[in-house]
């Protein structure tokens, strides 16, 4: 499984793989099964064994683990429409670990690079797997960049990374509808708005156009705007389906 860490661009539009994955579903069990809905007998099939192998062999085993090998796969098994949120749920039933989701994001393909970043809130409760994110964050590959700007990025990001990552997306084209917790965290943000002003002048003095989405952004910035609601807890899930409380 082991491949050049890439880091090419990709066009914004290309979200293949992503549709299930980023499906607010907060259960896993849901996604299981609103994934089981989709696959054809043989893919159903294919992924009962492999997240029955990776629940019974979790954890490390030799050079390369079999949960590891059916991630590999999943493109191949299930479609690439639906590859993310199966291999999301082979990482859960194979309880990896932040020492393993490392470990896969380094070798695997950007694909499987996309599923470890997707999985992060159901399988890190705290900020150790960071270092995923802010490696995703340099890479122009966007649909990197927007796995990287989810959940878990909304819950453990410093505010200085966070506002640069919220740049990188305009930067790169990457919908700031792919930010999680958004309007929360961007509001009465005065840096950002600092910083999306200063981005604006730029792009207008170099006779380019400003990006919508800065506009949105920025408008969420303003402090006498209604604060949005607390967002609801989207932390991790435990084998059970039920939330784990958030570190």
């Amino acid at each position: 499984m082991t491949h050049p860490h890439a880091h090419q661009a990709t066009p914004a539009a290309d979200t293949q793989g992503t549709t299930l994955a980023r499906n607010p579903l907060r259960d896993l069990r849901d996604l299981h099964s609103h994934l089981t809905d989709h696959l054809g007998e043989a893919a159903r099939a294919w992924l009962d064994q492999a997240l029955e192998e990776a629940a019974a062999h979790p954890g490390a085993h030799g050079p390369i683990s079999v949960w590891e090998l059916r991630l590999a796969e999943a493109g191949r098994r299930c479609g690439p429409e639906h590859a993310d949120a199966a291999r999301i749920l082979i990482l859960h039933a194979a309880r990896a670990d932040t020492d393993a989701l490392t470990r896969v994001y380094a070798q695997g393909t950007a694909a499987e690079r996309r599923a470890v970043l997707h999985a992060l809130p159901h399988l890190v409760p705290g900020p150790e797997a960071l270092p995923l994110v802010e490696d995703a964050l340099r890479t122009n590959d966007t649909r990197l960049l927007a796995a990287a700007v989810g959940p878990y990025a909304a819950r453990h990001l410093d505010t200085h990374h966070w506002r640069h990552a919220v740049l990188k997306c305009l930067f790169t084209g990457v919908p700031v509808a792919e930010v999680a917790d958004l309007d929360r965290r961007a509001h009465a943000d005065a840096e950002l708005a600092r910083m999306l002003g200063d981005y604006a002048a730029e792009r207008t003095a170099a006779g380019r156009p400003v990006p919508e989405d800065l506009h949105r952004v920025l408008t969420l910035t303003d402090p006498t705007a209604t604060p949005p609601a607390p967002a609801a807890d989207h932390g991790p899930n435990s084998a059970d389906g039920t939330h784990a409380k958030e570190s």
